[in-house]
């Protein structure tokens, strides 16, 4: 768990596939967004309870933003939704092939305001056509990056053409590397976490060996 001064930010790993469940909570108003109900409906509806603890306010969820449509990632959307009556958001080139209604259709650059924090949309074409990263700027610390399956560890998520390649290493490249410091945390869709920092010499690397 990330305790930051405005926010705080909790994960717990879901599915035989390590699928990463994200939630950010107010520390002054309670107001949540989820990333990615991926799966474990009820570990899921823990989570969102065990965050009470993060505010003296009324924790309730505002937002599940869905980082991309692959099945993996919205295995539990419905049941989650349906349970806290939250909106949805995913990213706008997405949505129909998301099994679940979406309220929110994310573009480039889109900033949501929640009481207490706000999340820029930070579309990563090429893992799929819709792909978006969720950026929170931590006013007293690093930002938070939460970028799905578009960036791990060691490279950019997997593509099945040469052309979604192209357009996920360039995105990545001008959107994420060439836009926030070395100093962005970056939360995946699954495994363990990293920085910029220590992901941009690689770059190069990434480029060349094409994953």
């Amino acid at each position: 768990m990330h305790q930051l001064s405005e926010v705080t930010i909790r994960s717990i790993s879901v599915s035989e596939m390590d699928n990463n469940v994200y939630l950010l909570t107010s520390r002054s108003t309670g107001a949540q967004v989820l990333i990615d109900a991926a799966d474990d409906a009820p570990a899921i509806l823990a989570l969102l309870a065990d965050a009470q603890e993060d505010t003296d306010a009324e924790a309730r969820l505002a937002l599940i933003i869905t980082t991309h449509s692959h099945w993996d990632h919205v295995r539990a959307l419905e049941e989650v939704r349906e349970a806290t009556k939250a909106r949805t958001a995913a990213g706008a080139d997405d949505v129909e092939d998301i099994p679940v209604p979406t309220d929110v259709l994310l573009q480039h650059h889109d900033v949501g305001s929640f009481e207490g924090f706000e999340l820029e949309a930070i579309h990563l074409r090429g893992h799929t056509p819709g792909s978006v990263a969720l950026l929170y700027r931590d006013p007293h610390g690093p930002a938070h990056l939460f970028t799905g399956d578009s960036l791990f560890p060691g490279g950019v998520g997997r593509t099945t053409t040469a052309d979604d390649f192209d357009s996920l290493i360039d995105d990545v490249t001008t959107r994420v590397f060439d836009y926030l410091p070395d100093d962005t945390v970056v939360h995946p869709g699954h495994g363990a976490g990293t920085t910029l920092g220590a992901e941009r010499p690689h770059l190069p690397e990434w480029l060349e060996r094409r994953w």
